[in-house]
């Protein structure tokens, strides 16, 4: 399946100006392949898709390929990246949802045939100076979705367009909340975590709308937007009367009161845990499916079962190579050059081995070839020959002040296993270096009550002793005082979560792949 797949790709793209370069005509085999063409960061094909962008598409594919859009990657300090949408390749990012959904719907049978809260951003954010549209794949997925599932959304697809964010949860939730809701499906469960959020916090306005058949007149929503808006609403005082009745009893207005989901769907790997434990005081036990390893790039797992960030990976979708995690610098510095320099192990994905880490790279109907998508995942499992991974973390991700070479997954399991121990409730939190004699991490704290000086203590601590454990360079460098030890500044509810919204405005991210970042490598300003 792979092997064919590369050489369909190679076929449909020899007569672009990057496939003639890389004599795309002459490729036979894998080797061929190889030989052909270097492992590459993005700015090895940054060149070519500003021709694309500029209005020549021939620049990256061959015959007569529309760009649909360019997906625009999530960034957090970066430029964001755009990555061009061609019909193929929205086929086959489609084609993956589809296997997920119906694996999904046939494990959890009272999910089908009922609503669907799915949340994407808009596919229209900017334009290219061509005219090509530029946002979120998520959103041309959603339009391009069949027929008969779009009757099951509850949100018209417009509300990504309303560029306030706390009016576009309140609008979602306006939908959602009168409906009999099956599945919410999002890639972060933070946005889940705002939308439960939006609702308990408005739930006297919200139930006041949907008894009169109204969208709250307050919210900054674009006079078209809203006029669209609210021809599709109606009064209904019945729902209203259940739910007035439901925050009259509870005093709060929570999902596991007003629906009976069969599962939710979105990302439960890597740094994104650290949300997994909020969700269930709002939602109850409900089990969740995660989505899969996706990116502006690709989808490049299927997971077939609950509570787990493991999936099969999408063969049919990509062409992967993978590289040991231990041979590739993760210093963000590095992924700046074109190609990468140095000797590599490259393995194809049947070449895999159980409980190893990898980087993946891809080439698929993007126009990217031995693309460094930049993810550490590990295997776990293999269904035939094909492997079963986890996303474990971003590989530019890491910090070494010291050369400690700190993680973001290390830095998130230290921070929850210390605040499980000592009963802290976390909200959000931010770990970055701060130079000082000795240089240590201060971490930026957001928690549902103050905590005293004695519990910082202690949480600094076992933080301190958590990263002793999982890094032995962290340990080393701890124990000659080359490192100091970790300092913990509570900062007021809702910054970090402000910070992240300037973070999105500012390099034109979309919310729903936009992952919070907690580990950082320079030292951060917080107001």
């Amino acid at each position: 399946m792979q092997n064919n797949l590369l050489l369909d790709l190679m076929r449909l793209n020899q007569d672009s100006d990057f496939g003639q370069k890389h004599g795309f005509g002459k490729i036979k085999n894998y080797s061929d392949f190889t030989n052909s063409l270097p492992l590459a960061n993005y700015a090895y094909f940054e060149p070519y898709i500003e021709h694309c962008r500029q209005g020549r598409p021939q620049a990256l594919f061959g015959g007569t390929q529309p760009i649909l859009m360019f997906a625009l990657t999530s960034g957090t300090t970066a430029r964001a990246k755009t990555i061009p949408v061609t019909r193929q390749f929205a086929r086959s990012y489609q084609a993956g949802w589809n296997i997920w959904g119906v694996k999904a719907l046939s494990d959890h049978p009272d999910g089908y045939l009922r609503k669907i809260l799915t949340v994407s951003s808009s596919a229209r954010q900017s334009f290219t100076p061509a005219g090509t549209p530029c946002g979120a794949i998520s959103g041309l997925l959603a339009r391009q979705q069949k027929y008969i599932v779009r009757q099951f959304y509850t949100t018209p697809d417009v509300v990504a367009e309303i560029p306030d964010a706390d009016a576009r949860y309140y609008t979602i939730m306006r939908f959602a909340l009168p409906e009999d809701i099956g599945f919410i499906s999002t890639a972060n469960p933070s946005t889940v975590l705002a939308l439960a959020r939006t609702a308990d916090q408005n739930a006297p306005s919200l139930i006041k709308d949907i008894h009169d058949g109204t969208l709250l007149s307050s919210l900054p929503i674009p006079p078209d937007l809203r006029k669209f808006l609210e021809a599709r609403l109606k009064p209904r005082p019945k729902i209203a009367a259940r739910l007035e009745e439901l925050l009259a009893r509870h005093q709060r207005l929570l999902p596991q009161h007003y629906w009976k989901l069969a599962f939710l769907a979105n990302w439960t790997g890597g740094t994104v845990g650290l949300y997994l434990p909020q969700l269930a005081e709002y939602f109850g036990k409900v089990p969740i499916r995660d989505i899969g390893l996706l990116a502006s790039e690709g989808r490049i797992s299927i997971p077939m079962a609950d509570n787990t960030s493991a999936g099969v990976l999408d063969i049919t979708s990509n062409f992967y190579e993978f590289v040991p995690a231990r041979e590739i610098d993760p210093v963000p510095a590095a992924r700046e050059n074109p190609i990468l320099e140095g000797s590599f192990t490259v393995l194809q994905a049947c070449q895999l081995e159980k409980g190893e880490k990898y980087y993946i790279f891809l080439t698929n109907y993007a126009g990217l070839y031995r693309y460094h998508l930049g993810d550490i995942v590990r295997v776990t499992d293999c269904i035939g020959t094909t492997p079963v991974i986890e996303f474990l973390s971003r590989g530019a991700h890491i910090s070494s002040i010291t050369g400690e070479k700190l993680t973001e997954n290390q830095v998130v399991d230290a921070v929850r296993t210390a605040a499980d121990e000592l009963a802290i409730h976390l909200e959000n939190f931010i770990m970055a270096p701060e130079w000082a004699d000795p240089p240590h991490y201060k971490l930026y704290l957001e928690t549902q009550q103050p905590l005293s000086s004695k519990d910082l203590r202690q949480l600094e601590n076992l933080i301190d002793r958590r990263l002793t454990v999982s890094n032995m360079e962290y340990d080393s460098k701890r124990e000659s005082r080359r490192l100091g030890g970790i300092e913990i500044r509570q900062v007021p509810a809702r910054l970090l979560a402000e910070r992240d919204r300037k973070i999105q405005e500012n390099n034109k991210g979309h919310s729903e792949q936009f992952k919070h970042r907690f580990l950082y490598n320079q030292p951060i300003e917080l107001a």
